[in-house]
């Protein structure tokens, strides 16, 4: 089993920037993609950003260009960069792991195990 535990949300105004962590416990996660994702009041969770096993970086089209997702493997973490941003980058931002070894996509069903979120509030 593995536990995981966002941080880094909170208020932020419009332009500005945020960074996020994850910290995955429990057996190690170095040989799983992890993601970000969001959702935001009343719409479904969506993908934002993967980081697979082998340090392949995939991102959606609304934050490619201006998002960062990286992971320390030694320390089980992974991070989520954000500028530039938007009003509707509000939303609360879950991390997730795939739910197979060496195995990844975009779809949440391939992602086994979530944090319980942390919210991102971008003001205008």
């Amino acid at each position: 089993q593995v536990q995981l535990v966002e941080s880094g949300g909170g208020l932020v105004q419009a332009g500005g920037s945020l960074r996020l962590s994850c910290v995955a416990s429990g057996r190690s996660s170095s040989t799983y993609a992890l993601a970000w994702f969001r959702q935001a009041p009343g719409k479904e969770r969506e993908f934002v950003a993967a980081n697979t096993w082998t340090g392949v970086r995939d991102y959606a089209d609304s934050v490619r260009g201006r998002c960062t997702v990286s992971r320390d493997n030694a320390k089980d973490t992974l991070y989520l960069g954000l500028d530039s941003l938007k009003p509707e980058d509000t939303a609360v931002y879950y991390c997730a792991r795939g739910a197979r070894e060496y195995y990844y996509t975009r779809s949440l069903t391939d992602f086994g195990s979530w944090g319980q979120g942390t919210q991102v509030t971008v003001s205008s």
